[in-house]
């Protein structure tokens, strides 16, 4: 039997001649260029007839009789008889392939959205300052982590979290944030996005309505969309969303997907009544409310505004948030704050859905926050974000003139410069990105009927040496679509 052509040119320059050897015979095999009952030559045989060590051929051999596609006893080794029996497959330019491709849901995944890459550029919205990282004070925690850990922080973290993580959010949320939690009432999860994915398929089933804001925060409903949820645009206006009894009666919802403290990315503040009337809303209708507390963290001006979660006791809310923006997003931590009645469950369907892990780094961030380096960092970033963006105000201002219209800006890291109609933001958007700059235009966030023109600056990572220049650059984008729409 010739079997030259198993070791025949090309061969793969980087796997190992035994690797090559088992998959040529297991692809003549499966393909029945092999027929089942052939009898293979003997291994001495076959590697002195291929110039090849025996090694080389048992190998081959016995991963393929582990496999079932070789039978090997005294008789000597042949091809088995599958129980799906091979057949010749046609030639490539022959074949009518029905092509390769992801589910349905997985559509909403590859809609066009902004290019993260954009993240390291000057105005990329949601970038934090790496720069002014507590280095020192997080090392020594992460070493003091490992020094004290035992065998569970190298396994599964345990249900709902790290207790020691729990406990000193629940002390962190109750002091700084006001909400009266305990540390049964919190999960740990991945960050905001794994909080919504989960959210959204342990509390919402297959075709169930879910309300997202409009503008909002596109990478909800990517969650939404991969969970089966149907998507319900809703406007935001001055106080945040505005839902219709239109909305009520045809869109009955689910699960509603908010950020009121800092919304995302107007920056608009949802006001006491409508928080209110919302909650008296979803206790009538069994609607869960999704309270993403968006860079609350960062406020500029007094206090945070009360989140909904604990406005009412016992109401359908869940709280999100997560250490993205307040340390850094590689970290992947974030919590949700459950209501007691679901809470034990949910961290137990929690620790089912997703194996968490990162005992090591959920144990330092425990360290971190009881010694007071978080509340210090905040601190130090709060007074540090609000100079930034006193001066971006201000190079804007004398940039553009008295014209320039700007919201947002009572927290968080970036505000809204609106456009004139006849500007389109994504042509200046784009513009921008060729000037170096990492603007979004304020309409990709938003859905039709909903129109908004205009621009997300983040300051986050706006360094003041380049602020200026940034300002510049934002201005010739500007002023080249302004031409250009003069000219046409």
């Amino acid at each position: 039997m010739e079997l030259d052509w198993l070791l025949a040119p090309p061969l793969p320059e980087t796997m190992p001649r035994q690797r090559v050897l088992y998959h040529r015979l297991r692809q003549a095999i499966l393909s029945g260029h092999i027929a089942p009952g052939t009898q293979l030559p003997a291994s001495r045989s076959l590697a002195s007839s291929l110039k090849i060590s025996r090694n080389t051929v048992l190998f081959a051999y016995e991963q393929l009789v582990a496999e079932g596609c070789l039978l090997a006893d005294r008789q000597g080794t042949r091809v088995a008889m599958l129980s799906v029996q091979p057949v010749m497959l046609p030639r490539k330019e022959d074949a009518n392939e029905v092509p390769l491709q992801l589910s349905v849901r997985a559509e909403v995944a590859l809609q066009p959205g902004p290019a993260r890459e954009a993240a390291v550029l000057p105005f990329a919205p949601g970038t934090p300052d790496y720069s002014a990282f507590p280095f020192r004070s997080w090392r020594t925690c992460l070493e003091r982590a490992w020094r004290d850990a035992g065998w569970r922080q190298l396994g599964y973290a345990a249900h709902g979290g790290d207790p020691a993580l729990r406990e000193a959010l629940a002390g962190h949320l109750t002091t700084v944030r006001g909400l009266a939690v305990d540390a049964g009432q919190i999960v740990i999860t991945g960050g905001t996005q794994a909080a919504l994915d989960l959210c959204a398929r342990l509390l919402g089933d297959h075709g169930d309505v879910v309300w997202a804001e409009n503008p909002g925060y596109l990478a909800a409903r990517v969650a939404f969309g991969l969970a089966g949820l149907r998507v319900h645009d809703v406007p935001v206006d001055t106080e945040g969303l505005a839902p219709s009894d239109r909305d009520w009666c045809e869109h009955p919802p689910r699960l509603i997907m908010i950020t009121p403290s800092h919304q995302y990315p107007t920056g608009r503040v949802m006001s006491l009544p409508r928080r209110l009337a919302l909650i008296e809303r979803a206790l009538q209708s069994g609607t869960w409310i999704i309270e993403d507390d968006y860079d609350s963290e960062f406020r500029r001006a007094g206090p945070a505004p009360p989140a909904l979660f604990g406005l009412k006791p016992d109401a359908p809310i869940v709280y999100i948030g997560t250490f993205s923006k307040t340390l850094y997003p590689g970290l992947r931590l974030g919590y949700l704050v459950l209501p007691h009645a679901i809470a034990a469950d949910f961290a137990r369907a929690t620790a089912q859905a997703t194996r968490p892990g990162q005992g090591i780094e959920q144990r330092a961030l425990a360290d971190f926050i009881r010694r007071g380096y978080y509340t210090a960092h905040l601190r130090r970033m709060r007074a540090r974000y609000t100079a930034r963006q006193i001066a971006l105000r201000a190079a804007l201002k004398e940039a553009f003139g008295p014209s320039l219209t700007l919201s947002g800006g009572e927290a968080g890291l970036h505000l809204v410069m609106w456009l004139p109609q006849e500007i389109r933001d994504t042509d200046v958007a784009t513009r921008a990105e060729a000037l170096g700059l990492g603007v979004r235009a304020l309409s990709s966030y938003t859905k039709a009927p909903m129109i908004c023109n205009g621009l997300v600056l983040g300051y986050g990572n706006l360094e003041e040496k380049m602020l200026l220049e940034g300002v510049r650059r934002l201005v010739l984008a500007v002023q080249s679509q302004n031409n250009n729409m003069h000219q046409s």
